[in-house]
């Protein structure tokens, strides 16, 4: 086996071969990985859109031709909006919750249903796939309130990068999973008022290293996940935390991105 593809709602990517190793990334449903390595309990992947690499516990893996991943790959493929949507396999009629940012590619008979391998899935309500978010602050407001969890990209808890890439991916652009890479794209926005909506701020520790990021709304507002996934003020020196009366974050830059 040499590429798969995610069938569960997301699969734990973790640092090392073991249950307790740090989990540094999640891969959603839809996500096609190559496999680099492999023991008796667990896989090494990387991840085909972002490159991200870590372990997979073996069971989670489904085989599936080389063919059917290539051309899943390779096809136009629907994003699932924020924060979820529910789909069912055939024949044992599982139900699987589809969180914002998976991937799917309606091969089936109709824009409701598609194939993984011999498994057949189609959507559960009558949600309208062809319905497109307005734009990145709708998609970002959607998992507003997420708790933060670290290496986590779902509305059951996700991070500060993690939450950038998925609305990002949502909205059909692909951006690196970590802070210290997203901000190494676009051009610098030189001041705060400035700032529009899709803007990214990058914030710094005192050493000087990029720890945290969010999503510019404009009027000096960001969203980010930190805690939750909630909205604050900031200004040119950071993220100030209302119910605390303190900043929170130093603001390092704010880059436009697209």
């Amino acid at each position: 086996m040499k590429k798969s593809i995610c069938t569960y709602g997301l699969i734990p990517l973790r640092s090392e071969p073991r249950e307790q190793a740090e989990m540094v990334s999640q891969i959603l449903f839809g996500d096609a990985f190559e496999v680099l390595d492999e023991t008796e309990k667990w896989i090494k992947v990387k991840l085909l859109d972002d490159g991200y690499e870590g372990w997979v516990d073996h069971k989670l893996v489904r085989k599936i031709s080389e063919k059917e991943v290539d051309q899943w790959i390779k096809a136009d493929k629907w994003i699932v909006p924020g924060p979820f949507v529910r789909v069912v396999s055939e024949p044992e009629k599982h139900t699987h919750i589809i969180t914002g940012g998976s991937s799917i590619f309606f091969n089936g008979q109709d824009m409701n249903s598609f194939y993984i391998g011999s498994i057949e899935y189609y959507l559960s309500s009558n949600y309208n796939s062809n319905k497109k978010p307005k734009d990145l602050g709708e998609v970002a407001m959607s998992f507003i309130n997420a708790p933060y969890i670290w290496g986590g990209k779902s509305f059951y808890g996700i991070d500060c990068s993690g939450l950038m890439q998925v609305v990002y991916k949502i909205m059909g652009h692909q951006l690196p999973r970590d802070a210290s890479q997203q901000v190494e794209l676009g051009e610098i926005v030189n001041f705060v008022e400035e700032a529009k909506l899709g803007d990214l701020a990058f914030f710094e520790n005192e050493g000087g290293n990029i720890t945290h990021v969010g999503m510019c709304l404009g009027k000096g507002e960001v969203i980010h996940a930190s805690g939750r996934v909630r909205i604050d003020k900031f200004d040119h020196q950071g993220i100030y935390d209302e119910a605390n009366k303190k900043y929170s974050h130093k603001l390092r830059v704010i880059k436009r991105v697209l």
